[in-house]
């Protein structure tokens, strides 16, 4: 049996990975906004390192990787994509690689706030809480509208 027979089941798997992932993407950034503005070390602040760490082990890291999982099982479905002609996914792709560099960068500031060397200020944080937003809206389009 091809994965033309299960396309469906692996679109569904794959929007719902995306979902839980977005949903990830976009609370860790409002979370190291509500962050910085805690002292080090206080039992707030200890709080916020449990409630990131959760939220990055538990939910965006395993959503991200099925995200791509079913993505690429997606891309594998013979007739899915005219690669000739089709120049949407290209833009897709880059969208979801910068998504993806995003969301080690998130990593990268939540072991700095677990090390209380975070330096950056709630400012910087509320700036970049938009950054999955701009690429989330561009890939839907580039999927849905397929402009290219």
């Amino acid at each position: 049996m091809s994965l033309v027979a299960f396309y469906p089941w692996i679109k569904a798997l794959h929007v719902i990975s995306m979902i839980a992932w977005m949903a990830g993407m976009f609370y860790l950034p409002r979370l190291f906004v509500y962050h910085t503005q805690l002292a080090t070390g206080s039992v707030e602040s200890e709080r916020f390192k449990v409630m990131e760490r959760r939220l990055l082990k538990q939910i965006i890291n395993p959503a991200m990787i099925s995200t791509w999982f079913f993505g690429l099982l997606l891309l594998s479905t013979p007739g899915v994509i005219d690669w000739k002609h089709d120049g949407w996914w290209h833009v897709k792709l880059t969208m979801v690689l910068l998504m993806t560099g995003f969301h080690g960068a998130m990593s990268k500031w939540r072991r700095e706030f677990l090390e209380d060397r975070n330096r950056r200020s709630h400012k910087f944080y509320r700036i970049a809480n938009e950054v999955p937003t701009v690429l989330m809206v561009i890939i839907v389009i580039m999927v849905i509208v397929k402009p290219f």
